[in-house]
């Protein structure tokens, strides 16, 4: 870059970044019925690992609609559809493990790590998809 004329367009993508990110924690923690903040201050490796992962799975989609989009209206939708993405990631874990928010409590990593992986898997596949 040798000016700094994008700096007001990457300012509101940041920002709209920052937004949905904000909102995908909120309906994620709100989603699970474990407390990953309490539990991540009580040293739960379990829920660190869980959360930090579905970040990672939320971050990638939402990476490739910022770079795919051609408004700040269309980052938001393909946003949204990668959070709901997310969350139906995260439900579908929880039906293939069994109390699977009391095993993250209890700081068990098998259930954890599975459902790391389902959320990074996912967020890749679903950032690929958005590469139409």
């Amino acid at each position: 870059m040798v000016s700094i004329s994008g700096l007001p367009a990457f300012l509101a993508y940041f920002a709209v970044a920052l937004g949905l990110v904000g909102l995908y924690l909120a309906v994620y923690l709100t989603a699970t019925p474990h407390r990953e903040i309490a539990l991540i201050r009580a040293d739960n490796a379990a829920a660190a690992l869980a959360l930090g992962a579905s970040l990672i799975g939320y971050a990638l989609p939402l990476s490739v609609a910022i770079y795919n989009a051609q408004t700040l209206l269309d980052c938001v939708i393909w946003g949204l559809v990668a959070l709901v993405v997310q969350i139906l990631i995260y439900w579908l874990v929880r039906l293939l493990v069994p109390d699977l928010s009391g095993r993250i409590a209890r700081g068990e990593l098998a259930g954890a790590i599975l459902l790391a992986a389902a959320s990074i898997a996912g967020g890749l596949v679903d950032a690929a998809a958005m590469t139409y």
